[in-house]
Protein backbone atom coordinates (compact mmCIF):
# COMPACT_ATOMS: atom_id res chain seq x y z
CA UNK A 1 0.00 0.00 0.00
CA UNK A 2 1.31 3.13 -0.81
CA UNK A 3 1.51 6.55 1.20
CA UNK A 4 1.33 9.93 -0.05
CA UNK A 5 3.66 12.71 0.91
CA UNK A 6 0.86 14.75 2.36
CA UNK A 7 0.27 12.60 5.48
CA UNK A 8 3.87 13.23 6.48
CA UNK A 9 4.51 16.17 9.21
CA UNK A 10 6.78 18.14 7.27
CA UNK A 11 6.42 21.93 7.54
CA UNK A 12 4.91 24.05 4.47
CA UNK A 13 8.53 25.01 2.87
CA UNK A 14 9.33 21.46 2.50
CA UNK A 15 6.01 20.20 1.39
CA UNK A 16 6.39 22.79 -1.36
CA UNK A 17 9.78 21.61 -2.63
CA UNK A 18 8.54 18.37 -2.56
CA UNK A 19 5.30 19.09 -4.42
CA UNK A 20 7.44 21.26 -6.52
CA UNK A 21 9.80 18.17 -7.69
CA UNK A 22 7.08 16.43 -8.42
CA UNK A 23 6.70 13.85 -5.40
CA UNK A 24 3.42 12.14 -4.55
CA UNK A 25 3.79 8.66 -3.34
CA UNK A 26 6.64 7.58 -1.05
CA UNK A 27 8.99 4.50 -1.81
CA UNK A 28 9.15 1.40 1.04
CA UNK A 29 12.62 2.90 2.36
CA UNK A 30 11.04 6.23 2.62
CA UNK A 31 7.76 5.25 4.44
CA UNK A 32 9.23 3.64 6.54
CA UNK A 33 12.58 5.38 7.14
CA UNK A 34 11.06 8.79 7.29
CA UNK A 35 8.59 8.84 10.17
CA UNK A 36 11.67 7.05 12.23
CA UNK A 37 14.14 9.53 11.76
CA UNK A 38 11.51 12.53 12.53
CA UNK A 39 11.65 10.89 15.95
CA UNK A 40 15.58 11.17 16.15
CA UNK A 41 16.37 7.89 17.07
CA UNK A 42 19.13 5.88 15.09
CA UNK A 43 18.67 3.96 11.63
CA UNK A 44 20.29 1.25 10.29
CA UNK A 45 18.56 0.65 6.69
CA UNK A 46 19.17 -1.50 3.43
CA UNK A 47 17.25 -1.06 1.08
CA UNK A 48 17.72 -1.51 -3.13
CA UNK A 49 20.02 1.26 -4.76
CA UNK A 50 17.31 3.33 -6.35
CA UNK A 51 14.91 3.22 -4.03
CA UNK A 52 14.81 6.92 -2.50
CA UNK A 53 17.32 6.89 0.20
CA UNK A 54 18.24 10.39 -0.24
CA UNK A 55 15.01 11.46 0.32
CA UNK A 56 14.32 9.02 3.12
CA UNK A 57 16.85 10.56 5.43
CA UNK A 58 17.37 14.65 3.63
CA UNK A 59 13.71 15.62 4.76
CA UNK A 60 13.64 14.78 8.10
CA UNK A 61 16.91 15.79 8.76
CA UNK A 62 15.50 18.98 7.21
CA UNK A 63 12.85 19.64 9.35
CA UNK A 64 14.31 19.11 11.97
CA UNK A 65 16.77 21.59 11.62
CA UNK A 66 14.06 24.09 10.67
CA UNK A 67 14.11 25.21 14.84
CA UNK A 68 17.35 26.47 13.77
CA UNK A 69 17.14 27.95 10.56
CA UNK A 70 17.76 32.18 10.86
CA UNK A 71 18.75 34.89 7.95
CA UNK A 72 21.19 36.45 10.00
CA UNK A 73 24.63 36.80 7.90
CA UNK A 74 26.80 35.51 11.12
CA UNK A 75 28.63 32.33 9.98
CA UNK A 76 28.67 31.85 13.43
CA UNK A 77 24.48 31.11 13.15
CA UNK A 78 25.06 28.90 10.96
CA UNK A 79 27.37 25.88 12.13
CA UNK A 80 26.93 22.71 10.49
CA UNK A 81 24.58 20.52 12.19
CA UNK A 82 23.88 17.58 9.63
CA UNK A 83 27.08 15.91 8.12
CA UNK A 84 26.44 13.47 5.27
CA UNK A 85 28.95 11.24 4.19
CA UNK A 86 29.35 9.93 0.60
CA UNK A 87 31.69 7.40 -1.22
CA UNK A 88 32.66 8.87 -4.43
CA UNK A 89 32.66 13.07 -5.93
CA UNK A 90 29.97 12.37 -8.08
CA UNK A 91 27.37 10.56 -5.83
CA UNK A 92 28.60 13.37 -3.39
CA UNK A 93 27.80 16.39 -5.67
CA UNK A 94 24.61 14.59 -6.70
CA UNK A 95 23.00 14.35 -3.14
CA UNK A 96 23.76 17.99 -2.43
CA UNK A 97 21.75 19.15 -5.50
CA UNK A 98 19.02 16.89 -4.10
CA UNK A 99 19.51 18.70 -0.36
CA UNK A 100 19.20 21.99 -2.20
CA UNK A 101 15.95 21.37 -3.65
CA UNK A 102 14.47 20.05 -0.98
CA UNK A 103 15.49 23.08 1.62
CA UNK A 104 14.86 25.74 -1.57
CA UNK A 105 12.06 27.81 0.43
CA UNK A 106 13.75 27.51 3.39
CA UNK A 107 16.60 29.62 5.64
CA UNK A 108 18.75 26.65 6.19
CA UNK A 109 22.58 26.49 4.02
CA UNK A 110 24.14 23.05 2.10
CA UNK A 111 27.47 23.01 0.63
CA UNK A 112 29.53 20.12 -0.52
CA UNK A 113 33.25 19.03 -0.48
CA UNK A 114 34.85 16.85 -1.87
CA UNK A 115 38.14 15.88 -3.98
CA UNK A 116 39.60 16.54 -7.44
CA UNK A 117 38.67 20.50 -7.02
CA UNK A 118 40.37 23.67 -6.03
CA UNK A 119 39.90 23.72 -2.17
CA UNK A 120 39.43 27.78 -2.41
CA UNK A 121 35.70 28.05 -3.43
CA UNK A 122 35.04 25.28 -1.25
CA UNK A 123 36.44 26.91 1.39
CA UNK A 124 34.83 30.35 0.96
CA UNK A 125 31.88 28.42 1.02
CA UNK A 126 32.53 26.73 4.47
CA UNK A 127 33.48 29.94 5.85
CA UNK A 128 30.20 31.67 5.21
CA UNK A 129 28.19 29.33 7.16
CA UNK A 130 26.65 26.00 6.41
CA UNK A 131 23.67 23.69 8.65
CA UNK A 132 23.80 20.50 6.19
CA UNK A 133 27.62 19.32 4.76
CA UNK A 134 27.82 16.89 2.31
CA UNK A 135 31.14 15.84 1.70
CA UNK A 136 33.36 12.69 0.75
CA UNK A 137 36.02 11.56 3.62
CA UNK A 138 39.65 12.33 2.23
CA UNK A 139 38.40 16.29 1.23
CA UNK A 140 36.27 16.63 4.77
CA UNK A 141 39.46 15.68 6.44
CA UNK A 142 41.79 18.69 4.74
CA UNK A 143 39.12 20.82 5.68
CA UNK A 144 39.21 20.10 9.23
CA UNK A 145 43.11 20.21 9.37
CA UNK A 146 42.87 23.61 7.63
CA UNK A 147 40.49 24.63 10.12
CA UNK A 148 37.69 25.42 7.72
CA UNK A 149 35.20 22.87 8.65
CA UNK A 150 34.31 22.61 12.73
CA UNK A 151 32.08 19.61 13.92
CA UNK A 152 31.54 20.22 17.60
CA UNK A 153 27.67 21.19 16.95
CA UNK A 154 27.06 18.21 14.94
CA UNK A 155 23.30 16.78 15.95
CA UNK A 156 22.83 14.39 12.54
CA UNK A 157 25.39 12.28 10.69
CA UNK A 158 24.38 9.77 7.74
CA UNK A 159 26.98 7.55 6.19
CA UNK A 160 25.43 6.60 2.89
CA UNK A 161 26.71 4.13 0.82
CA UNK A 162 28.05 2.55 3.88
CA UNK A 163 29.66 -0.85 2.18
CA UNK A 164 31.31 1.10 -0.44
CA UNK A 165 32.72 3.39 1.67
CA UNK A 166 34.76 0.50 3.36
CA UNK A 167 35.17 -1.42 0.17
CA UNK A 168 37.04 1.75 -0.85
CA UNK A 169 39.13 1.67 2.42
CA UNK A 170 37.91 4.74 3.81
CA UNK A 171 37.23 3.19 7.08
CA UNK A 172 40.41 4.91 9.18
CA UNK A 173 39.13 8.04 7.51
CA UNK A 174 35.55 7.51 8.58
CA UNK A 175 36.95 7.06 12.56
CA UNK A 176 39.06 9.78 12.56
CA UNK A 177 35.86 12.07 11.37
CA UNK A 178 33.44 10.04 13.93
CA UNK A 179 36.07 10.97 16.76
CA UNK A 180 35.48 15.28 16.01
CA UNK A 181 32.18 14.68 16.66
CA UNK A 182 29.86 15.18 19.65
CA UNK A 183 28.92 12.02 21.51
CA UNK A 184 25.29 12.87 21.75
CA UNK A 185 24.04 12.83 17.75
CA UNK A 186 22.06 10.73 15.92
CA UNK A 187 23.44 8.71 13.20
CA UNK A 188 21.58 7.06 9.99
CA UNK A 189 23.61 3.94 8.16
CA UNK A 190 22.30 3.06 4.87
CA UNK A 191 23.74 0.51 3.10
CA UNK A 192 23.22 -1.66 -0.16
CA UNK A 193 23.94 -4.67 2.02
CA UNK A 194 24.25 -5.70 5.38
CA UNK A 195 27.60 -7.51 5.43
CA UNK A 196 29.67 -8.40 8.58
CA UNK A 197 31.80 -5.09 8.28
CA UNK A 198 28.67 -3.06 8.70
CA UNK A 199 27.16 -4.97 10.99
CA UNK A 200 30.87 -4.29 13.14
CA UNK A 201 30.45 -0.39 12.26
CA UNK A 202 27.04 0.02 13.38
CA UNK A 203 27.68 -1.84 16.61
CA UNK A 204 30.51 0.53 17.27
CA UNK A 205 28.84 3.87 16.11
CA UNK A 206 25.10 3.27 16.34
CA UNK A 207 22.78 3.23 19.58
CA UNK A 208 19.85 0.65 19.44
CA UNK A 209 19.38 1.65 16.00
CA UNK A 210 16.14 1.04 14.12
CA UNK A 211 16.50 -1.57 11.35
CA UNK A 212 14.80 -0.96 8.38
CA UNK A 213 15.45 -4.02 5.56
CA UNK A 214 13.26 -3.13 2.42
CA UNK A 215 14.88 -6.04 0.30
CA UNK A 216 16.66 -9.20 0.78
CA UNK A 217 20.42 -8.34 0.79
CA UNK A 218 21.58 -8.40 -2.68
CA UNK A 219 18.24 -9.15 -4.23
CA UNK A 220 17.71 -7.30 -8.38
CA UNK A 221 14.91 -5.47 -8.57
CA UNK A 222 12.13 -7.49 -10.21
CA UNK A 223 11.58 -4.50 -12.75
CA UNK A 224 14.83 -4.98 -14.45
CA UNK A 225 14.69 -7.47 -17.31
CA UNK A 226 18.15 -9.51 -17.06
CA UNK A 227 19.62 -11.30 -20.41
CA UNK A 228 23.42 -12.70 -20.31
CA UNK A 229 24.45 -13.69 -24.13
CA UNK A 230 27.61 -15.26 -25.41
CA UNK A 231 29.79 -12.81 -26.94
CA UNK A 232 33.11 -12.20 -27.67
CA UNK A 233 36.06 -9.18 -28.66
CA UNK A 234 34.60 -7.49 -31.42
CA UNK A 235 31.25 -9.39 -31.30
CA UNK A 236 30.47 -7.49 -27.80
CA UNK A 237 30.12 -4.08 -29.91
CA UNK A 238 28.18 -5.68 -32.72
CA UNK A 239 25.88 -7.27 -30.04
CA UNK A 240 25.31 -3.66 -28.38
CA UNK A 241 24.28 -1.84 -30.76
CA UNK A 242 21.82 -4.55 -32.48
CA UNK A 243 20.10 -4.92 -28.84
CA UNK A 244 20.09 -0.93 -29.48
CA UNK A 245 18.73 -0.96 -32.76
CA UNK A 246 16.27 -4.49 -32.18
CA UNK A 247 14.74 -2.67 -28.76
CA UNK A 248 15.11 1.34 -29.89
CA UNK A 249 16.66 1.96 -26.94
CA UNK A 250 17.70 5.90 -26.57
CA UNK A 251 19.86 5.97 -24.27
CA UNK A 252 21.78 3.39 -22.08
CA UNK A 253 25.35 2.73 -19.37
CA UNK A 254 27.73 0.59 -20.67
CA UNK A 255 30.03 -0.59 -17.48
CA UNK A 256 33.59 -1.76 -18.49
CA UNK A 257 36.20 -3.21 -15.75
CA UNK A 258 39.11 -1.06 -16.55
CA UNK A 259 39.68 2.69 -17.03
CA UNK A 260 42.31 2.19 -20.44
CA UNK A 261 39.21 -0.33 -21.97
CA UNK A 262 36.74 2.28 -20.94
CA UNK A 263 38.50 5.17 -22.77
CA UNK A 264 38.78 2.85 -26.03
CA UNK A 265 36.01 1.50 -26.31
CA UNK A 266 34.13 5.38 -25.92
CA UNK A 267 36.47 6.46 -28.78
CA UNK A 268 35.46 3.21 -30.79
CA UNK A 269 31.82 3.77 -30.42
CA UNK A 270 32.84 7.40 -30.89
CA UNK A 271 34.33 6.67 -34.67
CA UNK A 272 31.02 4.48 -35.71
CA UNK A 273 28.55 7.57 -35.28
CA UNK A 274 27.52 6.97 -31.76
CA UNK A 275 27.37 9.87 -29.23
CA UNK A 276 29.50 8.16 -26.23
CA UNK A 277 31.37 9.63 -23.37
CA UNK A 278 34.00 8.26 -21.05
CA UNK A 279 33.23 8.08 -17.13
CA UNK A 280 36.19 6.95 -15.11
CA UNK A 281 38.62 7.28 -12.33
CA UNK A 282 41.52 8.92 -14.14
CA UNK A 283 39.32 11.78 -15.36
CA UNK A 284 39.33 14.78 -13.82
CA UNK A 285 36.62 16.47 -11.47
CA UNK A 286 35.44 18.76 -14.04
CA UNK A 287 35.66 16.46 -16.90
CA UNK A 288 33.28 13.67 -15.02
CA UNK A 289 30.85 16.16 -14.17
CA UNK A 290 30.66 17.57 -17.80
CA UNK A 291 30.07 14.18 -18.57
CA UNK A 292 27.56 13.48 -16.61
CA UNK A 293 25.47 16.80 -16.97
CA UNK A 294 25.91 15.68 -20.98
CA UNK A 295 24.41 12.13 -20.69
CA UNK A 296 21.25 13.61 -17.86
CA UNK A 297 20.64 16.21 -20.45
CA UNK A 298 20.59 13.89 -23.45
CA UNK A 299 23.63 15.29 -25.29
CA UNK A 300 24.86 11.64 -24.86
CA UNK A 301 23.08 8.93 -25.24
CA UNK A 302 26.03 6.29 -23.97
CA UNK A 303 27.88 6.63 -20.59
CA UNK A 304 30.90 4.09 -20.72
CA UNK A 305 32.11 3.82 -17.37
CA UNK A 306 33.69 1.53 -14.77
CA UNK A 307 32.22 1.31 -11.16
CA UNK A 308 32.90 4.54 -10.33
CA UNK A 309 29.51 5.14 -11.96
CA UNK A 310 27.43 1.70 -10.14
CA UNK A 311 26.66 3.58 -6.83
CA UNK A 312 24.34 5.89 -6.02
CA UNK A 313 24.05 8.18 -9.37
CA UNK A 314 20.53 8.80 -9.38
CA UNK A 315 19.29 9.25 -13.05
CA UNK A 316 15.95 9.03 -14.01
CA UNK A 317 14.71 7.08 -17.06
CA UNK A 318 17.70 5.33 -18.34
CA UNK A 319 15.80 1.94 -19.65
CA UNK A 320 19.25 -0.14 -20.14
CA UNK A 321 22.30 -0.96 -18.67
CA UNK A 322 25.37 -3.32 -20.77
CA UNK A 323 28.19 -5.17 -18.86
CA UNK A 324 30.50 -5.30 -21.03
CA UNK A 325 32.44 -6.98 -19.05
CA UNK A 326 31.32 -9.17 -16.37
CA UNK A 327 32.25 -7.37 -13.01
CA UNK A 328 35.27 -9.16 -10.67
CA UNK A 329 33.46 -8.49 -8.09
CA UNK A 330 29.31 -10.11 -7.93
CA UNK A 331 28.26 -7.08 -5.50
CA UNK A 332 28.80 -4.85 -7.95
CA UNK A 333 26.61 -6.67 -10.67
CA UNK A 334 23.88 -5.82 -8.39
CA UNK A 335 24.79 -2.20 -8.44
CA UNK A 336 25.25 -1.75 -11.90
CA UNK A 337 21.90 -3.00 -12.83
CA UNK A 338 20.81 -0.74 -10.20
CA UNK A 339 21.25 1.96 -12.37
CA UNK A 340 18.29 0.81 -14.46
CA UNK A 341 14.43 0.10 -13.73
CA UNK A 342 14.44 2.84 -10.57
CA UNK A 343 11.55 3.92 -9.13
CA UNK A 344 9.32 1.37 -10.15
CA UNK A 345 10.50 1.59 -13.71
CA UNK A 346 10.95 -1.31 -16.28
CA UNK A 347 14.50 -1.20 -17.09
CA UNK A 348 16.58 -4.13 -19.25
CA UNK A 349 20.67 -5.34 -18.23
CA UNK A 350 22.46 -6.95 -20.69
CA UNK A 351 26.01 -9.19 -19.89
CA UNK A 352 27.85 -9.84 -22.27
CA UNK A 353 29.69 -13.15 -21.66
CA UNK A 354 32.77 -14.23 -23.29
CA UNK A 355 34.47 -17.75 -22.59
CA UNK A 356 36.91 -16.77 -19.79
CA UNK A 357 34.22 -15.29 -17.75
CA UNK A 358 32.35 -18.81 -16.36
CA UNK A 359 33.98 -18.22 -12.93
CA UNK A 360 32.46 -14.72 -12.45
CA UNK A 361 29.14 -15.23 -13.89
CA UNK A 362 28.83 -18.81 -11.79
CA UNK A 363 29.39 -15.54 -8.52
CA UNK A 364 26.76 -13.71 -9.61
CA UNK A 365 24.25 -16.68 -10.11
CA UNK A 366 25.08 -17.76 -6.28
CA UNK A 367 25.22 -14.10 -5.50
CA UNK A 368 21.41 -13.70 -6.81
CA UNK A 369 20.14 -17.00 -6.16
CA UNK A 370 18.82 -17.56 -9.82
CA UNK A 371 19.77 -19.61 -12.58
CA UNK A 372 21.23 -17.93 -15.26
CA UNK A 373 20.66 -19.54 -18.96
CA UNK A 374 23.71 -18.11 -21.15
CA UNK A 375 22.50 -17.32 -24.79
CA UNK A 376 23.30 -17.17 -28.25
CA UNK A 377 23.24 -14.20 -30.18
CA UNK A 378 23.05 -13.55 -34.13
CA UNK A 379 24.67 -10.63 -35.28
CA UNK A 380 23.66 -9.38 -38.44
CA UNK A 381 26.28 -8.60 -41.24
CA UNK A 382 28.51 -11.63 -39.27
CA UNK A 383 30.86 -12.22 -42.49
CA UNK A 384 34.63 -10.81 -43.34
CA UNK A 385 34.98 -7.82 -45.35
CA UNK A 386 37.39 -6.72 -48.22
CA UNK A 387 39.88 -9.15 -49.57
CA UNK A 388 39.85 -12.86 -47.54
CA UNK A 389 41.60 -16.18 -48.57
CA UNK A 390 39.93 -19.76 -48.67
CA UNK A 391 42.84 -21.14 -47.94
CA UNK A 392 43.14 -22.51 -51.42
CA UNK A 393 45.94 -20.31 -52.67
CA UNK A 394 43.34 -17.75 -54.12
CA UNK A 395 42.17 -14.09 -52.90
CA UNK A 396 38.17 -13.53 -52.96
CA UNK A 397 36.95 -9.91 -52.73
CA UNK A 398 33.92 -8.57 -51.51
CA UNK A 399 31.50 -7.62 -48.79
CA UNK A 400 29.75 -11.02 -47.11
CA UNK A 401 30.49 -14.81 -47.30
CA UNK A 402 29.17 -15.06 -50.75
CA UNK A 403 31.37 -12.87 -52.35
CA UNK A 404 34.04 -14.00 -55.08
CA UNK A 405 36.23 -12.17 -57.96
CA UNK A 406 35.01 -15.47 -59.67
CA UNK A 407 39.00 -16.32 -60.17
CA UNK A 408 38.67 -19.95 -60.89
CA UNK A 409 35.48 -22.01 -61.94
CA UNK A 410 33.39 -24.00 -59.61
CA UNK A 411 35.35 -22.24 -56.50
CA UNK A 412 32.71 -22.03 -53.67
CA UNK A 413 32.95 -19.30 -50.88
CA UNK A 414 34.03 -20.05 -47.16
CA UNK A 415 31.83 -21.24 -44.39
CA UNK A 416 31.66 -20.05 -41.10
CA UNK A 417 32.46 -22.80 -38.91
CA UNK A 418 29.73 -24.39 -36.48
CA UNK A 419 31.47 -23.01 -33.38
CA UNK A 420 30.65 -19.59 -34.92
CA UNK A 421 34.64 -18.73 -33.79
CA UNK A 422 35.85 -18.36 -37.36
CA UNK A 423 36.08 -19.09 -41.12
CA UNK A 424 37.22 -22.36 -42.59
CA UNK A 425 37.97 -23.57 -46.06
CA UNK A 426 34.97 -24.87 -48.16
CA UNK A 427 34.95 -28.50 -48.81
CA UNK A 428 35.48 -27.97 -52.41
CA UNK A 429 38.88 -28.39 -54.79
CA UNK A 430 40.04 -25.80 -56.47
CA UNK A 431 42.07 -27.84 -58.39
CA UNK A 432 42.88 -31.36 -57.94
CA UNK A 433 46.41 -30.90 -58.87
CA UNK A 434 47.14 -29.12 -55.39
CA UNK A 435 45.76 -32.52 -53.36
CA UNK A 436 48.02 -34.42 -54.61
CA UNK A 437 50.64 -34.95 -52.46
CA UNK A 438 54.60 -34.38 -53.15
CA UNK A 439 56.13 -36.48 -55.22
CA UNK A 440 59.62 -35.58 -56.18
CA UNK A 441 60.41 -36.89 -59.96
CA UNK A 442 63.45 -39.31 -60.11
CA UNK A 443 65.72 -37.36 -61.78
CA UNK A 444 65.59 -34.62 -58.98
CA UNK A 445 65.94 -37.76 -56.84
CA UNK A 446 68.88 -39.46 -58.09
CA UNK A 447 70.55 -36.26 -58.33
CA UNK A 448 72.78 -34.73 -55.91
CA UNK A 449 72.36 -30.82 -54.68
CA UNK A 450 74.90 -28.58 -56.42
CA UNK A 451 76.96 -27.59 -53.07
CA UNK A 452 77.43 -31.58 -52.66
CA UNK A 453 78.77 -31.66 -56.01
CA UNK A 454 81.17 -29.16 -55.70
CA UNK A 455 81.82 -30.20 -52.49
CA UNK A 456 82.19 -33.85 -53.87
CA UNK A 457 84.58 -32.21 -56.27
CA UNK A 458 86.85 -29.90 -54.27
CA UNK A 459 90.51 -31.22 -53.88
CA UNK A 460 90.91 -32.14 -49.50
CA UNK A 461 92.86 -30.01 -47.55
CA UNK A 462 95.95 -31.29 -46.51
CA UNK A 463 98.16 -30.51 -43.02
CA UNK A 464 94.76 -31.93 -40.79
CA UNK A 465 95.73 -33.70 -38.55
CA UNK A 466 93.31 -36.76 -38.71
CA UNK A 467 91.68 -36.14 -35.02
CA UNK A 468 90.39 -33.22 -35.77
CA UNK A 469 86.49 -32.95 -37.25
CA UNK A 470 85.79 -31.71 -40.03
CA UNK A 471 83.35 -28.92 -40.32
CA UNK A 472 80.02 -30.13 -41.52
CA UNK A 473 78.95 -28.72 -44.79
CA UNK A 474 75.80 -26.41 -45.05
CA UNK A 475 73.67 -25.69 -47.52
CA UNK A 476 74.91 -21.49 -48.13
CA UNK A 477 71.46 -19.45 -48.56
CA UNK A 478 73.32 -16.60 -50.27
CA UNK A 479 76.76 -17.17 -52.08
CA UNK A 480 78.47 -14.06 -52.78
CA UNK A 481 78.59 -12.56 -56.23
CA UNK A 482 82.08 -13.18 -58.10
CA UNK A 483 83.63 -10.06 -59.07
CA UNK A 484 84.19 -9.63 -62.31
CA UNK A 485 87.29 -9.35 -64.67
CA UNK A 486 88.17 -5.80 -65.09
Amino acid sequence: MTQAYSTLALAEPLKRAVAEMGYENMTPIQAQAIPVVLTGKDVMGAAQTGTGKTAAFSLPLLQRLLKHENASASPARHPVRALVLLPTRELADQVAQQVALYAKYTKLRSAVVFGGMDMKPQTLELKKGVEVLVATPGRLLDHIEAKNAVLNQVEYVVLDEADRMLDIGFLPDLQRILSYLPKQRTTLLFSATFSPEIKRLAGSYLQDPVVIEVARPNETASTVEQRFFSADGDDKRRAIRKILKDRELRQAFIFVNSKLGCARLARTLEREGLKATALHGDKSQDERLKALEAFKSGEVDLLVCTDVAARGLDIKDVPAVFNFDVPFNAEDYVHRIGRTGRAGASGLAVTLVAGSDTRLVADIEKLIKKKIELEPIELEGDRPRGRFNDGRRAWSEGEGRGASTGASAGSSAPHRSPRGGGYRAPSASRDPFFDKPYEPSNAAAEAPASWEATARTAPARSGISANIKPRRKVAALFKAPVPEPQ
